[in-house]
């Protein structure tokens, strides 16, 4: 029976066996160089797992499953250069290894070989997976700019309905639509890949979720990441936006105040200020729940696919890899 780290393997080994160096090595160095730095791969991984839950067969995704990460690959490209974040998987980020222009022509290429791969291998329902793709993609970028938009928005004019969709496209789409494309080249039925994207929809939310909570609560040395980075830079994530909800009113306008400062204010102080308030308010439980809710409607989902029951397994233990991230 296949495990979810044989198809971590597999992608592993896809990735392993391509080549991404070409001229001018001066565009094609940055692509490499970004796709071997590794990293989780759980699109591609999806992708694979989805595929083999109706029986189709390895060979007819390896395209589609390097096409799928080269995509993602590109988004950090560029969002680390919107973010001037220096670093991405304990690495310097491209734009600091190289320079800006070189950051935004790799990255445009790399869009353009994420469709080279998803047109490398035939399938009877190319045009519904291309469509899917490229549906998917302007989310992407439609959820980014959404993401952007909220930097210049006071804390209390963000709802957390529109953090939600946010989140969705910039996050969940590209797993639900992984695990589509996986479905649909191994011919599964359209209700069972309806199924299966809602069930990508809501471990996406779950996946984002998280990751909001591990930047206030998680443990540096497992995250990878200085906690508290969102809340110096003032971003209007889950926690935040729910702690609006369960405050005080002056609660609230202290809240919104700590989240609009600037320069005027120790960065360090405003942290822990803002932790305080946060135990305070008993949030922790709060947002738990909430990711909780998400993993579980993740499971129903899962629980009624029409498929053998032993290929869920893989999905399953995703879904608990996910959960246990450390806190």
């Amino acid at each position: 029976m296949y495990n979810i780290k044989y198809y971590l393997d597999r992608v592993t080994e896809i990735f392993d066996q391509e080549t991404f160096l070409a001229e001018p090595r001066e565009l094609y160095e940055p692509i490499d160089y970004t796709l071997r730095l590794g990293g989780k791969r759980i699109r591609p991984t999806l992708l694979l797992t989805a595929n083999a839950l109706f029986g189709g067969k390895e060979e007819a995704v390896r395209g589609a499953a390097l096409g799928i990460e080269t995509f993602h690959n590109f988004t950090l490209l560029h969002d680390d250069l919107m973010d001037r974040s220096p670093l991405r998987r304990g690495q310097p980020t491209v734009y600091t290894k190289w320079d800006e222009n070189t950051a935004i022509l790799s990255g445009d290429t790399m869009f353009a070989l994420a469709w080279r791969y998803f047109l490398r291998q035939p399938s009877p329902h190319l045009q519904e997976i291309l469509q899917c793709f490229n549906e998917t993609a302007i989310e992407v970028c439609e959820g980014q700019q959404k993401d952007m938009n909220f930097e210049s928005l006071s804390l209390d004019k963000v709802s957390l309905d529109d953090y939600m969709d946010m989140i969705r496209q910039k996050t969940a789409v590209l797993l639900a639509a992984a695990l589509k494309i996986g479905a649909l080249y191994a011919n599964a039925p359209d209700a069972e890949i309806a199924k299966l994207w809602i069930f990508g929809i809501h471990m996406g939310l779950a996946f984002q979720l998280q990751d909001d909570l591990l930047d206030g609560y998680g443990d540096t040395a497992v995250f990878g990441k200085k906690t508290g980075q969102d809340i110096r830079d003032n971003k209007k994530t889950f926690l935040p936006l729910t702690a609006l909800r369960l405050c005080s009113d002056a609660q609230k306008k202290e809240l919104v105040g700590l989240f609009s400062s600037k320069d005027n204010l120790d960065e360090e102080d405003k942290v822990r200020r803002v932790m305080a308030l946060y135990e305070t308010i008993g949030l922790r439980a709060s947002v738990e729940k909430a990711i909780a809710d998400e993993f579980r409607n993740a499971t129903l989902q899962l629980d009624i696919i029409h498929a053998e029951e032993t290929l869920k397994t893989p999905l399953r233990e995703m879904l608990e890899t996910l959960n246990g991230r450390k806190k």
